[in-house]
C-alpha cells in the first residue's frame, strides 16, 4: 500500500484522470496484480517433479499421460481460482471501492497543495488534507472503539457467568462430600450388621449342635 501511495501523482504534475467506477485504477491494478504473482507462485510451486514425486510408479511407466494429467490439473486450477477472485472482486465491489479511495487521495492532496500555495493557513488534521492511512484510521476507529466495547461487555458477562458457575461446582462439591460422608457411615453400619449376623449364626449352629447332642445323649440313656 506504501509503495502505491508513493506512485499517486501530485497536482502540481500531469495526473492521469480518475478511472471510473469499473475500471481498475491504482490500487485494484495494484491488487489484481498481488494476486496474479501469488497464483503463478504457487503454480510453480506445483511443478512436474514435484508432482510427479507423488505418483512414482506412473511417472516411471506412462510419464506422458502423468504429465498429460499435471497440466489439466495445473490449469483448471488457475481457471478455477480466477473465476473466484473475479467473483469475490465483483460481489464486494472491490475495484469501486479502491477506485474511491484513489480518488480521496488524490483529491486531498491535490487541495493540500493547493492550499500550501495559496498560504491559507489550514490546519494539518483538517480533514481533507489527511493522507490515505489518516483517513482509514479516521473512519475505522469508530467501529474498533464499538466492536473494543462489545468484547469488554461480553468478557464481564462470561467472567460472571465462570464466577457463577465456580460457585455453583463448589457447592456441588461440598454436597458429594456429604453424601460421601453418609455413605461411609451406611456401609459402616452394615458391616456391623453383618459381622453381628454372623456371630449370631454361629452360636445358634452351636447352640443346635448342643440339643442335638443332649437328645442323642438322653436316647443313649433310655435304652
Amino acid at each position: 500500500m506504501a509503495e502505491s501511495q508513493q506512485q499517486v501523482p501530485t497536482a502540481s504534475s500531469s495526473a492521469p484522470p480518475i478511472p471510473e467506477s469499473q475500471t481498475p485504477g491504482l490500487r485494484a491494478s495494484r491488487l489484481i496484480q498481488v494476486f496474479d504473482q501469488a497464483l503463478a507462485r504457487t503454480l510453480r510451486a506445483n511443478s512436474y517433479s514435484n508432482f510427479a514425486s507423488c505418483f512414482p510408479t506412473p511417472a516411471r511407466h506412462v510419464p506422458a499421460s502423468l504429465e498429460s494429467v499435471w497440466r489439466q490439473l495445473n490449469a483448471k486450477l488457475e481457471e478455477s481460482a480466477k473465476a473466484e477472485f473475479e467473483e469475490i472482486i465483483d460481489e464486494r465491489e472491490a475495484v469501486k471501492h479502491l477506485n474511491e479511495l484513489d480518488r480521496l487521495v488524490t483529491e486531498a492532496r491535490a487541495r493540500k497543495e493547493e492550499e500550501e500555495k495559496n498560504g491559507d493557513g489550514q490546519t494539518e488534521n483538517a480533514p481533507h488534507v489527511l493522507g490515505a492511512e489518516e483517513l482509514y484510521k479516521a473512519h475505522l476507529t469508530p467501529y474498533l472503539q464499538e466492536a473494543q466495547s462489545t468484547l469488554n461487555n461480553t468478557l464481564e458477562a462470561t467472567n460472571a457467568q465462570n464466577s457463577e458457575l465456580a460457585q455453583t461446582v463448589q457447592a456441588q462439591r461440598l454436597e458429594i462430600e456429604k453424601l460421601l460422608s453418609h455413605l461411609e457411615s451406611v456401609v459402616g453400619d452394615i458391616e456391623g450388621a453383618a459381622t453381628a449376623a454372623s456371630q449370631f449364626s454361629k452360636e445358634h449352629h452351636l447352640r443346635q449342635d448342643a440339643i442335638q447332642m443332649d437328645h442323642e445323649v438322653n436316647r443313649g440313656s433310655n435304652v
